[in-house]
């Protein structure tokens, strides 16, 4: 179950169908993060906070266990890679994920009609 105000578009269910829905609109690109960043993990660069923004994050909820929480960050690069970084949030958050995160200074959440 998603935790936002987007509970009644169906695609934004489930993180899957979530996933899928940006991939759909150009978000291809898997990050991950490293010792040097943000990476690019198909185009192995690398992007420090200043050239990321954080386009949209949808939260999910594990329906038959709380510890399945995580997080979905759309994120655009100054260079124009698209892409998405998946991370639990709660206990088993990954705490290199939160520093970056930090750091970020665009970070939208934009309301869909």
């Amino acid at each position: 179950m998603i935790v936002n105000e987007h509970n009644s578009m169906p695609y934004m269910k489930s993180l899957t169908n979530c996933l899928n829905r940006m991939i759909n609109e150009g978000y291809t690109e898997d990050f991950g993060i490293a010792e040097q960043g943000l990476e690019s993990l198909q185009k192995h660069l690398y992007y420090s906070p200043n050239e990321i923004e954080i386009i949209n994050f949808y939260r999910f909820e594990g329906e038959s266990d709380p510890d399945d929480n995580a997080i979905l960050y759309v994120i655009e690069t100054s260079d124009g890679t698209k892409g998405t970084l998946i991370d639990a949030y709660g206990t088993y958050n990954d705490a290199r994920v939160t520093r970056f995160m930090q750091d970020v200074e665009t970070i939208q959440k934009k309301v869909k009609n």
